[in-house]
């Protein structure tokens, strides 16, 4: 059955004649028009071949670009090493920034993503994306805004990295283009991007951002109330407005020079809104006749931007109506001979295929953090606290990075809410030591956009409540970005959270936040959970050293309740201080005690009780080893595989919840691993933390740890 849009350009294109005397020239030349035309062709002809390898089996994704080629001059308006984060609708857009780059096959290796072949030479065969290396187009998938603040961070670093005199992969002018639908403008990550934006440039801090709202006026069946895109962003303070017909090509590309010039020679964002029309609906599985009238299509069928663009070329003369015809119908059986060539191209084939670009747990990161354990001589100096060995982490990693950044909120002239970034803005000053606004989504967006421009992000996230609203930034973007460009691209970072709980019941839930699952999941990621101040300088330093040298993403959680924390068993024992180390091996744990009668598995706030339960357990005869994990992911398995075995009896202390919390994997991974010896484990209860005393009530506690264990080993060899 032909698409509407295809037949109807057909009909419309083939009676075209002029409508009167050549228009003025303008910017855009005949003979550039031509060009964005070509585009514009390829762009639709990919969504016709897309709807046609998927009604035979072969092609697996079918939203489509049809009604948003005006796109493609936006692309002409930029140069190809301006960084480009693109809405799923940036067929034409994809197409013209090939064109400017040598050696580039753009219909091919679209037409690989649609078949989800494996020599598609971005995602690899994972997901249909926009994306490319040579072209400087960082791969989206189906972004519902998401993506926004990882372009609001490009542009900061792409100024902040000029300034600090570090290199970036972009040049110095550079503008950093993000496209998105009407819809997603009102997604909260949206106006959350575009606030952070407009603060900066409220503030005077260069941010050459050029937003691009492609807008046809609904979000696959949900309407956009028309005018509303103009009202909610065209009167912004500090955000320049561009307005343009997006289904006019003279008019998209007038209107796109002038923005691309303005954000390249202010160094501020713009906000270039494109009236579209969205043709063929959301994707192939969509019946837009359920929701939408026949006039309503058949309006937008006038608007369509093919047809537009081929009037422009014959009332100027570049092209008659056959021409029109006979270059669409060539483009139509270019298209279709690349489909038929790659319809059956291979797909991965295996699970170690897959998740190559993961990478998760890789030998190399133990080996290289060993290496600069012995460089830099282990540990050494004065005891201190945890937070006094992160501290003097991040000042060392300062000197030594000078591209790294350390952000957040209060982190500056406040030195943090528990004074761990003391001193640290005097040190290294405040163009790599700053606050940012209460923006979780805006503070990780600075992260991934840092970290792809090639510096070193090192944000923290104030509590780890505080991060659960912002959790998709590492998810659905930091995670996800080598694994849909096949490691092409990366975006180092290390993030910072103070988190769990056990301060005595002060600040309540938001305070004392115990919650991990929704980090523990994520694939490739890499989370520390240090005890100690030599393992809590150790792991942030390993960390770093992955992400700077792997591009690794990593998160450390940091117990609040040790951060000040001086002795162990009794006051002025001073056992709970340590030299700040070196780096210590990811996914390697550590092992106190020889115990032979039970083995306690813990990490965090969870050591320091289950290093005190042991020690009235071994008054009592039951003798214990304490292994502190030190890493959550990924679990140091064979550590906890060795001194499983070398007791036969686990007892997995876990200040996590029940539910989701770290115990269930311990002792998931101890199963399918085939330990077959005793074990328990005693955690958190599926709770919120209350405040004062009566969070007593759900947390681990010692005395729980030291009935779990009796109950487990019985009675004392």
């Amino acid at each position: 059955m032909a698409e509407p849009a295809d037949a109807h350009f057909l009909e419309a294109a083939a009676s075209l004649t002029p409508s009167g005397p050549p228009p003025p020239p303008g910017p855009l030349t005949g003979e550039r028009c031509l060009e964005l035309f070509d585009a514009q062709l390829g762009s639709r002809h990919l969504d016709l071949a897309a709807r046609r390898l998927r009604s035979r089996g072969r092609g697996f994704y079918t939203i489509g670009s049809s009604g948003h080629e005006g796109n493609a001059a936006v692309a002409a308006a930029l140069r190809p090493d301006d960084p480009a984060l693109l809405h799923y609708r940036s067929g034409a857009f994809f197409l013209e920034r090939a064109r400017q780059v040598p050696g580039q096959t753009p219909l091919r290796d679209v037409l690989l993503g649609l078949v989800a072949a494996a020599e598609e030479p971005c995602a690899g065969g994972r997901h249909k994306v926009f994306g490319s290396r040579p072209l400087n187009v960082v791969p989206q998938t189906s972004t519902i805004a998401s993506h926004l603040p990882r372009a609001l961070g490009a542009a900061f670093a792409v100024e902040r990295a000029a300034r600090l005199g570090v290199g970036t992969p972009w040049p110095r002018d550079a503008v950093v283009v993000c496209s998105f639908g009407d819809a997603s403008a009102d997604h909260s990550t949206a106006a959350g991007a575009v606030n952070a934006a407009a603060n900066c440039a409220f503030q005077g801090l260069p941010l050459p951002l050029l937003l691009v709202c492609e807008d046809n006026g609904i979000g696959i069946s949900v309407r956009t109330p028309p005018g509303w895109i103009r009202a909610a962003y065209g009167s912004r303070p500090g955000l320049a407005y561009f307005p343009a017909d997006g289904c006019d090509l003279a008019d998209a590309y007038a209107a796109s020079a002038r923005a691309a010039a303005w954000v390249r020679e202010r160094r501020r964002p713009a906000f270039l809104h494109l009236r579209t029309v969205r043709l063929m609906g959301h994707a192939g599985s969509d019946v837009e006749s359920s929701y939408r009238t026949p006039a309503e299509l058949a309006a937008d069928l006038g608007r369509d931007p093919l047809l537009r663009t081929a009037r422009l070329l014959v009332d100027r003369g570049a092209a008659t109506a056959g021409d029109i015809v006979a270059r669409y119908e060539a483009k139509r059986a270019e298209v279709a001979a690349l489909a038929e060539e790659i319809a059956d191209a291979p797909r991965l084939s295996s699970a170690a295929e897959v998740m190559a670009p993961l990478r998760h747990g890789a030998p190399r990161d133990a080996v290289r953090a060993a290496g600069a354990v012995a460089r830099r001589g282990g540990a050494g100096g004065e005891p201190v606290t945890v937070a006094q060995a992160i501290n003097r982490t991040l000042g060392e990693l300062l000197d030594e990075h000078p591209g790294m950044l350390v952000f957040g909120e209060d982190v500056a002239r406040k030195g943090g809410v528990y004074g761990v970034t003391r001193g640290l803005l005097k040190r290294a000053g405040a163009a790599r030591v700053f606050d940012t606004i209460l923006d979780e989504q805006s503070i990780l967006g600075l992260a991934l956009g840092s970290g792809l421009a090639g510096m070193l992000p090192v944000p923290e996230i104030q509590y780890l409540a505080y991060l659960h609203n912002a959790a998709d930034q590492l998810r659905g973007e930091a995670a996800t970005l080598p694994f849909f460009s096949s490691g092409r691209y990366r975006n180092p970072m290390v993030v910072r959270i103070p988190g769990y709980a056990h301060q005595e019941g002060f600040g309540g839930h938001f305070h004392n936040d115990n919650a991990v699952a929704a980090l523990r999941d994520i694939p490739g990621i890499v989370i520390a959970s240090p005890s100690r101040p030599d393992d809590a300088a150790g792991t942030l330093r390993a960390c770093a050293d992955a992400a700077a040298a792997d591009g690794r993403v990593c998160v450390v959680l940091e117990p609040i309740a040790l951060y000040h924390a001086r002795d162990l068993h009794e006051d002025g024992d001073g056992g709970w201080l340590a030299p700040a180390g070196g780096a210590v091996p990811i996914g390697r744990a550590r092992t106190y005690g020889d115990g032979r009668d039970l083995t306690v598995v813990t990490f965090a706030n969870g050591l320091r009780m289950s290093l005190r339960a042991a020690r009235r357990l071994a008054a009592r005869g039951v003798r214990c080893r304490v292994l502190d994990l030190r890493w959550l992911a990924p679990l140091p398995l064979g550590d906890l595989l060795r001194e499983a075995r070398a007791t036969g009896a686990v007892l997995v202390a876990d200040e996590t919840r029940r539910t989701g919390g770290v115990s269930e994997g311990v002792l998931a991974a101890l199963a399918d691993a085939g330990y077959r010896g005793r074990a328990a484990r005693v955690a958190s209860e599926d709770s919120f933390i209350p405040l004062g005393d009566a969070a007593r009530h759900v947390l681990l506690s010692e005395k729980a740890i030291e009935d779990a264990a009796e109950d487990l080993v019985g009675s004392p060899r």
